[in-house]
């Protein structure tokens, strides 16, 4: 499957891992609303072989932000309904079917950003860099970056970001929590895919809770937290498929967890 913004293509032996690769090179794949529509579409209706996908950028960024060629004059409604609209297609991404991992290189800028938020897991390369600019152009995020970036990276340092237009690196933004694992330049994109073609053999409904469960149970008092997490282990390990899980590992069919 190939739109003018996005690429989208299965691999794996049996089709398990989604690609989606941003196809807007020349404009450092700057997001407008043909992509975040495309990105909507392809996560709410993923071939039922997918168990895990991939997002990664051609050319020499990742994603530099909302292209500002496109930005449209609009009154507070219209404003309030666009950015609604964003929402949607990034949580169709965040709460879609599979667990998302995206491969960072370049610029990962303001709605770059909050793209690679959106995911589950972040590989960035050392060529990697973050901003947050929307300050300092008079505006500010509309794709749910005030609410995933901060848990990411805490309240201050996004603050900080917005209001002085700093720029992390690779290894700042790693130390920070913008991403989870830094690789030499040029190699996001396989260990991307390695990671993905791992999560892909988990149990289906483990991952699901992993990527629907808990981020809810993280937002939830205490209380309310471990009541929810008995519930979803029962549910999970209820699977017949967990099940069979446990009795290889108990009969020496499966791997221990061995020291990285």
């Amino acid at each position: 499957m190939s739109k003018k913004s996005i690429h989208f293509e299965c691999c794996g032996e049996q089709q398990e891992v989604a690609v989606i690769r941003l196809t807007r090179g020349a404009k450092r794949n700057a997001l407008n609303d043909a992509l975040i529509l495309s990105l909507r579409d392809l996560f709410e209706s993923l071939p039922g072989s997918v168990r895990a996908a991939v997002i990664h950028g051609e050319g020499d960024h990742f994603c530099a932000g909302l292209d500002l060629s496109e930005l449209q004059e609009r009154d507070a409604g219209q404003g309030m309904h666009h950015s609604r609209s964003w929402h949607k297609a990034l949580e169709a991404l965040q709460y879609g079917p599979v667990p998302v991992i995206a491969a960072l290189h370049g610029a990962v800028v303001g709605g770059g950003l909050e793209l690679a938020s959106a995911c589950h897991i972040r590989v960035a390369d050392e060529s990697t860099f973050y901003a947050l600019p929307e300050g300092s152009r008079g505006i500010f995020v509309g794709g749910g970056g005030s609410v995933r970036i901060p848990r990411l990276i805490g309240v201050a340092r996004m603050t900080d970001m917005m209001l002085t237009g700093r720029v992390y690196n690779a290894q700042d933004g790693e130390r920070i929590g913008l991403a989870q694992y830094l690789v030499p330049t040029g190699t996001a994109f396989d260990k991307a895919l390695e990671l993905a073609k791992r999560i892909a053999q988990n149990a289906p409904l483990t991952n699901y809770a992993l990527t629907h469960v808990l981020p809810r149970i993280a937002d939830q008092p205490a209380d309310q937290g471990f009541m929810t997490e008995a519930m979803m282990a029962a549910i999970a390990q209820s699977a017949p498929e967990a099940k069979q899980r446990v009795r290889d590992f108990l009969e020496g069919r499966a791997a221990k967890v061995q020291k990285a």
